[in-house]
């Protein structure tokens, strides 16, 4: 993986909620791979797995703190000595939400209170948090400008939307450094193909390798902004290390800026297996967006963002990983 910083983190410490994920794990291995002083991963296992951090243990700097962010005390001593905050943790998926909305609510916007309070009082010098396109919800244009959201369509959406007044509002009364990245379907290695929440990627990947069905909602024309995981890792980390006060009190599309059909994902990985396996056809999901298309622009110019990984240069990647996982 690229470095995307140029400063020492030596001395520095950092917290990854929700680090036994699949975007979290990325970061804490980056921080790890480039000598930072001290990595916390606070995790509760409901949704990330031991086995994506048991690779860090060798390192003497990381820590493993189990807990829940629904728990005010766990976020406090979590945030106990640290001065960069990489909040990853949430309960993710759409569809889980409109079937639970309260538990998504619970985890993400009270779980997100708790941590966001508990930095501010350890007096944390950043505060970086994962939001969504999903808060674009309805808006019709392409690509996504951050200042031009929509109707919100899905509980998710809702509660990734109130993190972002949260934020504000945190940024602008006790004046902490804060900054939300929305996440435009990130994939990569280590993201979970079990389960019926399963991002698309992995359950293609899965579906073509085992010759199970393979389903694609819609008509499959629906277009997405693929992001590979360095991607998001890297936004993260300048945003965290960003000596930029401009760059703060701000959310920012975290993307390539390229999208893609539903269609066009499932051929393309079938290819790369070299497989012949036919889609199979269902209904549209409730709460998704048709089109997601990001404006990158922002990021570009207040965090130095530049994507460094292409869709089908990061799918071939992905699907080895997989295939090798098999």
């Amino acid at each position: 993986m690229a470095v995307f910083h140029d400063t020492d983190i030596s001395g520095k410490s950092f917290l990854v909620t929700g680090g036994a994920g699949f975007i979290g794990s990325h970061i804490v291995e980056y921080l790890l791979a480039n000598g930072a002083g001290k990595v916390r991963v606070l995790d509760n296992l409901a949704t990330g797995s031991q086995s994506n951090v048991s690779i860090f243990s060798g390192y003497g700097q990381y820590e493993f703190m189990e807990g829940d962010i629904r728990d005010a005390a766990a976020c406090r001593k979590a945030c106990e000595g640290i001065d960069h905050v990489s909040h990853q943790a949430a309960l993710g998926s759409v569809p889980r939400s409109v079937k639970d909305p309260i538990t998504t609510n619970e985890v993400n916007v009270n779980g997100f209170v708790n941590m966001i309070t508990a930095a501010k009082d350890a007096g944390v010098k950043t505060f970086i948090y994962a939001s969504s396109s999903s808060v674009y919800g309805d808006e019709p244009n392409l690509p996504k400008v951050e200042g031009r959201t929509g109707n919100l369509l899905s509980p998710y959406a809702v509660t990734k939307k109130t993190n972002e007044l949260y934020a504000a509002v945190f940024s602008d009364l006790y004046k902490m450094k804060v900054a939300g990245l929305r996440y435009f379907n990130v994939f990569g290695p280590r993201q979970d193909p079990e389960g019926p929440y399963a991002a698309v990627i992995p359950l293609f990947v899965s579906g073509i390798l085992k010759q199970t069905p393979v389903y694609i909602n819609g008509d499959g024309e629906q277009t997405r902004d693929f992001t590979f995981v360095e991607n998001a890792v890297q936004a993260n980390i300048r945003a965290m290390l960003s000596g930029n006060d401009k760059s703060f009190g701000q959310v920012y599309n975290v993307a390539v800026g390229e999208n893609f059909s539903v269609i066009f994902l499932y051929n393309a990985i079938r290819d790369l297996l070299k497989a012949t396996h036919q889609p199979t056809y269902r209904e549209e999901r409730s709460g998704d967006i048709r089109n997601s298309l990001a404006d990158i622009s922002q990021a570009q110019q207040l965090l130095g963002y530049r994507p460094t990984m292409q869709f089908l240069s990061g799918l071939e990647i992905t699907v080895n990983y997989f295939v090798d996982q098999a």
